[in-house]
Order: C-alpha cells, then structure tokens, then sequence
C-alpha cells in the first residue's frame, strides 16, 4: 500500500471521528449534560484533519511506469512544464493537481475478428491496391508514450492518443501504402517493402505527436469473396496443369525406359549370337586340327586303326564268328585263335 493512500484514508478517518465528536457534543448538550475540554478535542482534531489532508494533497506517487503531469492553478502556463519523475513527489496542496500518464508500451489492434481488436466487431483496414483489388488488412501497433513528451502528450490529446491518433494515423497510412501496390506484390513479393513503408510513415507521425513506435504488425491479409473465388479458381487451373506435365512426364520417363530396355535387349541378343558363333568357329576348328592330328597318327601308324577296334569290343569277347563268305576287313594279328 502506498504512503498516498495510507495518509488518504487517515484523512478521511480523522475527519469522520470530528464529526462524530460534535455530534456527540451537540447531544451531550442537549441533554445538559457537558464535557470537560470539548472544545480543545474538537480543536486539536480538526488542526490534524487539516494537517494530514493538506499533506495527502500534496503527496503524490508516481509509479516507475507513469510520468505525472502537473496541472497548476499558480504556473504561468497552467502546468508545470516538466513531468514528475518516479517517485514520493509534492505539489502545492489544492491549488495543483496530478495526470498520470502510462510510458509502458501498449497495442492497438485492428482486427476482422470479432473479439480480437480494441473495438469490437469488424475492426479491419479496407483498403484498395494500385490495379484495384479491394483488400482487408489486420493489423496490431505497438507504442509507448515517449516520457520526455508526456506534458506534450497531455496538451495535445489528453486521453484519446489511442483511438484519436494512433487508431486514424495507422488507418490513413495503411491505405496509403496499399495503394502503392499491386495485389499480388501486397501478399507476396512487396509485402516486406509495403510493411517498412507503413512503419516508416507511422514512427514519423507519432513521434511528432509524442509517442514512439515500438512495432507494426501486419498480422492478416483477406481478399473480398469474388477476388478469393478467382484466386481459388486459378490455383485449381494451375495444379491441374502441373498434374498434366506430372504425368506428361512419366509417360516420357516410361517410354524412354521401355526404349532403353529394348536397346538393352537387342544388345544382349546381339552379343550372345557373336558368342554362340564365336563358340562354333572355336569348336570347327579345335575338330580340323582334330582330324589332322588323327590323320597324321594313321599315317605313321596304319595298324593304329586295328588296335584301336580291338580295345573298343567288350572286355568278355574271346571268339568271334564271322560267315564263311565274309571277307576280313583287316588282317588279323598273329597268333589269333
């Protein structure tokens, strides 16, 4: 509890036990019947209600975030020039008095939602941009009273800094900068430069009305219904048509697969006919140079033949009948039986 308020109701208290007191006197009379030094207590409780009024008057404290502006019966101007600091501070008991202004940052929000904004309802900037598109624009402001300007603040707008000023400038600007756009350069590829503009333009009247911005925020972009249905339109036509190359695509891909797997075949083929004839040439001619060898060994060795029928009958072959008239093709080793 502050000191302010401490001596405020100690005031109040004071006052109510004076009167209480007379009353009690004014009956104590009435009855005849009178107390010893009435007049001193009502005296001395009256000196200390003004007493300790005068100084709860006088006593002012300004909390670390406010700045007091001084409204003064006995300053040239009607107000003290400067603002009180924080802190326990006096003024002139009665004859001045004590605004406090808050220098902590606070926001203004301008919503399309309804419960969203400081003021209920469709709070949202309308605005056209430069090829006439209609747009809605959702927006908070962030700002604090400059504390060097809070007698400033108070002589040019008093309390309504936040609808009067803050509200209208950041309207005006907003439509100001949209208008310098194109819609699709709002919500896309200027939305940075549009943002800077605004927050340019807002710092500058501001400042020179006391406050200082601390941020915008550009928080919604909304389209009117018709724009919303042809955007929604060409983005419908735009990813059909992505559909078509998609598939446009993979039918080149498939039939330049089956091209290559044909390639690869008919390679394939290729190569194993040169293989298979490559083999059969091989083989051709291990049986020429076969049939020589053999050739030659019979040459050298005409008995050859015969040893080799010979080995060739069945190993329990003793005898062999032939007919009487059949003539031997080959002359019989000596000694055959």
């Amino acid at each position: 509890m502050r000191i302010t308020d401490v001596l405020a109701g100690l005031s109040a208290l004071l006052w109510f036990g004076v009167i209480a007191f007379i009353v009690m006197v004014a009956i104590q009379t009435a009855r005849g019947q009178k107390l010893k030094n009435s007049r001193l207590v009502i005296l001395g409780g009256l000196v200390a209600a003004i007493l300790v009024t005068t100084l709860s008057a006088g006593l002012v404290f300004v909390e670390p975030q406010e700045r007091g502006v001084v409204i003064s019966a006995i300053a040239p101007r009607g107000y003290r020039e400067t603002a009180l600091e924080p802190g326990l501070r006096w003024i002139v008991p009665f004859v001045e008095r004590v605004v406090l202004y808050p220098i902590s940052r606070q926001t203004y929000t301008m919503s399309i939602a309804a419960f969203e904004g400081d003021i209920q309802g469709d709070d949202s900037i309308t605005a056209r941009t430069s090829d006439g598109q209609e747009i809605y624009v959702d927006a908070s402001v962030i700002y604090q009273i400059n504390p060097e300007d809070a007698v400033k603040v108070h002589i040019l707008w008093q309390d309504r800094y936040a609808n009067d000023l803050v509200r209208a400038q950041s309207r005006g600007i907003i439509r100001d900068a949209v208008s310098q756009f194109g819609v699709e350069e709002v919500v896309s590829t200027n939305r940075l430069e549009m943002v800077q503009m605004v927050n340019e333009g807002l710092a500058k009247k501001l400042g020179e009305n006391g406050l200082i911005l601390v941020d915008f925020v550009l928080r919604n972009i909304t389209f009117s219904p018709e724009y919303a249905a042809s955007v929604e339109q060409k983005q419908i036509a735009e990813q059909q048509a992505q559909q078509a190359r998609l598939i446009v695509e993979q039918r080149r891909q498939e039939a330049q697969q089956a091209i290559e797997t044909a390639r690869g075949q008919a390679e394939s083929a290729v190569i194993a006919a040169e293989g298979a004839a490559e083999a059969r040439l091989i083989e051709a001619r291990a049986e020429a140079e076969a049939l020589a060898l053999i050739q030659e060994a019979l040459a050298n060795n005409p008995e050859l033949l015969t040893y080799q029928y010979i080995t060739k009958l069945a190993p329990n072959i003793s005898a062999m009948l032939l007919p009487s008239n059949a003539p031997f093709v080959f002359t019989l080793p000596e000694g055959t039986p």
